[in-house]
């Protein structure tokens, strides 16, 4: 997990020359054949293993707790979502992201409880692939990324510079972070259990709608042709 974190950082440009390719009316998955290997072996991995470790966290996790965990990941990446607004120019979104990360890291106890929230600061959800878009970058292939899910050559690159630049990775103990990141995947798999009584005929065209729809919402800040408004802003976003 940790070596698809760290892959070539500093050779940004190349990617990023390549999204440029993409333009509205082409195909988004020129990839399929290998895209739909992947998603086999992916889907493969998350029936027997993720999905069942998730649906044991579940049932053994209180609710109050459950809640709390996905507070505390909320919170650190309300951090690197400040970072990201300061870097598309929006110093309102910014102070908002920052404001919560101080609030919920002191009177939230770390962050496991949202008191941000209830003092009426909202979140502005960011990442830095939503940073690419702003920037004029396109979004490139559909991607069926081994362990992580679907993305967009954009949005995979965000996630990697994202993980590179978390608080998480800024961990200098392994264990410890490493037990960080699979406790997150497990929550956020967890939060997608209700996601599965949704999909319906070929779940690889599902997935891949979904995401392709939610990650146009996402940085378009909400105005899309289509709406999946079934589809929680945060759903498809992290490791799925």
């Amino acid at each position: 997990m940790q070596l698809i974190r760290l892959i070539l950082v500093f050779s940004l440009i190349t990617p990023l020359s390549l999204t440029r390719a993409a333009s509205e009316g082409e195909n988004v998955d020129p990839l399929e054949p290998i895209n739909r290997a992947m998603f086999a072996i992916n889907d493969g991995m998350d029936t027997y293993f993720i999905r069942p470790l998730a649906r044991s966290y579940r049932f053994v996790m209180p609710d109050v707790a459950e809640r709390g965990v996905s507070n505390f990941f909320s919170n650190l990446w309300d951090a690197n979502a400040a970072v990201n607004a300061v870097l598309q120019g929006r110093l309102g979104g910014a102070a908002k992201d920052g404001g919560r990360f101080v609030v919920n890291s002191t009177f939230g106890l770390l962050g496991l409880f949202d008191v941000a929230t209830g003092m009426g600061i909202e979140p502005y959800r960011t990442d830095f692939g939503h940073t690419l878009a702003i920037w004029g970058v396109g979004s490139g292939p559909y991607l069926m990324v081994p362990f992580f899910g679907p993305r967009t050559l954009r949005s995979g690159t965000g996630t990697i510079v994202d993980a590179y630049g978390s608080l998480q990775f800024q961990i200098d103990d392994v264990a410890l972070r490493n037990s960080l990141y699979a406790l997150e995947v497990t929550d956020v798999r967890a939060g997608l259990l209700k996601v599965d009584e949704l999909m319906t005929g070929d779940r690889y065209i599902f997935v891949r709608d979904a995401y392709l729809q939610q990650r146009e919402y996402f940085v378009s800040d909400g105005i899309v042709a289509d709406d999946f408004s079934d589809f929680e802003e945060g759903d498809w976003d992290e490791e799925f």
